[in-house]
């Protein structure tokens, strides 16, 4: 296991933030759950303070520290085996939040994710030049990925 793990400061959303995000991956689960004892800026007392837990297998932290306010400049990756995969996360983190252009999104708690197909890698960096720079003019029209229109603009399939 890692020693480095993000954390990420909530206004009060931590432990249902936490929550959430392991119920969408593989290998993820709740850790410790760390309850404020007295009225602070994290909350009132008997609510989350600290929630760790593991998201496909890395460690995170959660807090809730009042004010917060995330931005693009950090931003969480997951690379996704097909489509099925890409729509349920997509729909799942967009649900409640905005979506961007390129596969980004903002979760309704504000944190900015990437949902990626793998297969993004093989056309935008495949052997055909003209058909990496075709898949990457379709790639720049796309909210959210479309693995088959990727296909398509590489192999200049119409």
């Amino acid at each position: 296991m890692s020693k480095i793990s993000p954390c990420l400061w909530f206004r009060s959303e931590a432990g249902e933030a936490a929550e959430f995000y392991v119920s969408l991956l593989p290998d993820s689960r709740i850790g410790h759950v760390q309850k404020n004892n007295v009225d602070s800026p994290a909350g009132k007392a008997g609510s989350v303070m600290v929630a760790e837990f593991t998201l496909a297998g890395q460690r995170f932290m959660a807090l809730n520290g009042g004010n917060s306010d995330f931005t693009n400049a950090v931003s969480f990756k997951i690379g996704c085996d097909d489509q099925a995969e890409v729509d349920r996360l997509w729909d799942a983190l967009s649900e409640g939040g905005s979506v961007q252009r390129c596969g980004w999104l903002k979760d309704r708690y504000g944190v900015s994710w990437q949902i990626v197909p793998n297969a993004l890698a093989k056309y935008l960096g495949g052997s055909d030049r003209a058909g990496a720079q075709r898949a990457m003019q379709a790639m720049m029209q796309m909210t959210k990925f479309d693995i088959a229109a990727l296909q398509k603009a590489y192999e200049g399939s119409n």
